[in-house]
């Protein structure tokens, strides 16, 4: 089995770290760089961040942080919010991001993710999906509805068909974050996970609910996903990286070494 990642979600808002429930509330948490370097040297697998009104304010990527992070840690990360051409992915990728990450834009635009495969590689395409658990119809038959601009906009999309299509048009990566869990700490949404991982060869990244070590545990082995996004649970300093690692190792999980930060 390949070792599964923890990655720690940095949503950024005016330059700073902020978390909200749900999409909601928000409260900023300081300097997303200086966090950052934090995470890495406890030892993150990567990073990602967000600039989460980006899209809603229809402005373009924070790419002073993005170069700043790159001088600061030396692994992975991607960048999204507000990303809706090939020549912002190249300005993002560029400042150092290895991979970027398409949310609202590639639901109104789905040649992006192809445009964007075939100019930098499907492996530095992340389709971020953001989706909420809705009545079963004829449209939706997942019972899973994607929503758009920062969970403004609801879009009558089938979450399972959205993973699907993505994968078809190059997406190498799926971030999948489910709204009903998003900040709850509860655990995530193991049902949309584990179909949506069932369904696409690409590695799924679980996002939204994570609140005690178990739950990671939970959504990279009956979730069936590749990896684990972790905000509130390190942001707050309940456990670190290594804390939940170690206790996934322990429940014999694989995971990647703990490296020493530079």
């Amino acid at each position: 089995m390949l070792s599964k990642r923890i990655i720690p979600c940095l949503d950024v808002r005016d330059g700073q770290l902020t978390k909200g429930v749900k999409f909601q509330g928000n409260v900023d948490l300081g300097d997303p760089v200086e966090v950052a370097r934090r995470y890495y040297e406890e030892g993150a697998d990567e990073i990602v961040f967000y600039d989460i009104t980006a899209s809603a304010e229809g402005r373009s990527i924070f790419l002073d942080v993005v170069e700043k992070v790159a001088e600061t840690i030396f692994i992975p990360f991607s960048v999204g919010g507000g990303i809706s051409s090939v020549a912002q992915m190249r300005a993002v990728l560029l400042a150092g991001a290895e991979k970027v990450s398409l949310n609202s834009a590639a639901v109104t635009n789905p040649g992006l993710i192809s445009e964007g495969a075939a100019a930098f590689g499907s492996q530095a395409i992340v389709l971020g999906m953001d989706a909420r658990k809705v009545p079963v119809t004829a449209t939706i038959p997942s019972g899973y509805e994607i929503v758009i601009r920062g969970g403004r906009t609801p879009t009558g999309l089938d979450a399972l068909a959205w993973a699907k299509k993505a994968e078809e048009l190059g997406a190498g990566e799926i971030c999948l974050n489910a709204m009903d869990a998003d900040g709850t700490k509860d655990g995530y949404e193991l049902t949309i996970t584990s179909m949506v991982s069932e369904a696409v060869s690409i590695p799924v990244i679980a996002s939204g609910g994570a609140g005690h070590p178990d739950h990671l545990y939970q959504v990279l082995t009956r979730g069936r996903a590749s990896a684990a996004l972790v905000a509130s649970i390190v942001h707050f300093n309940e456990y670190s990286i290594a804390d939940l690692k170690n206790y996934l190792k322990e429940r014999d999980c694989p995971m990647r070494e703990i490296r020493q930060g530079h």
